[in-house]
């Protein structure tokens, strides 16, 4: 058993391995906000769709969730838009992390100091003891949840230089890594 694998994963972040070349999960960051025996559920940060909410509802053109910002969040229920928030506590009291808000609630939350919105169609989940087996084979690279990384402040879309900041910051093996071209031949 790795290291990774005795870390609490609920509540970490799970960066795709750079070996990771196909799919949807490729040069994914994915925020792990539940994982225990009967299964894990993630939401991948960074795949934006370049779309607000005011471009996938009509209803929402003049809402003050309008400008929230779109993404793909994974591949299961990915019909389903799920609106999450997060920030630092202004007093100082931790990090604040919100899964599944309803749209009213969201508007209130909007008004908060410091928090964060985002909009995802669909999450990542794993059956019991499946991610387990997926980080024996280095799947994923884990590293916790610091909440400095999910508060955008030039206010642009995380994309794929999400994984790379990340990645980077992990050390000089992983920094290497992460600044690889997608086809090293042109390198």
């Amino acid at each position: 058993m790795t290291s990774d694998e005795k870390r609490p994963l609920a509540g970490s972040l799970l960066l795709a391995h750079p070996s990771l070349n196909d799919g949807i999960f490729r040069r994914s960051v994915i925020l792990l906000p539940a994982h225990d025996e009967n299964g894990s559920m993630g939401i991948v940060l960074n795949h934006p769709l370049r779309k607000r909410m005011a471009d996938i509802s009509n209803d929402l053109a003049f809402s003050p969730l309008a400008d929230v910002p779109v993404y793909q969040g994974g591949p299961v229920a990915s019909d389903k838009l799920l609106i999450c928030a997060w920030r630092m506590h202004p007093q100082g009291l931790g990090f604040q992390l919100m899964f599944g808000i309803e749209p009213d609630n969201a508007i209130k939350l909007r008004e908060e100091q410091g928090m964060e919105l985002r909009a995802y169609y669909g999450y990542a989940g794993w059956s019991a003891g499946q991610l387990e087996g997926e980080l024996r084979r280095d799947t994923w690279v884990v590293t916790p949840l610091l909440p400095h990384l999910l508060v955008n402040e030039d206010g642009g879309e995380y994309d794929e230089s999400m994984w790379r900041k990340i990645l980077g910051d992990m050390g000089d093996e992983w920094r290497l890594a992460a600044g690889e071209p997608d086809d090293p031949a042109l390198n």
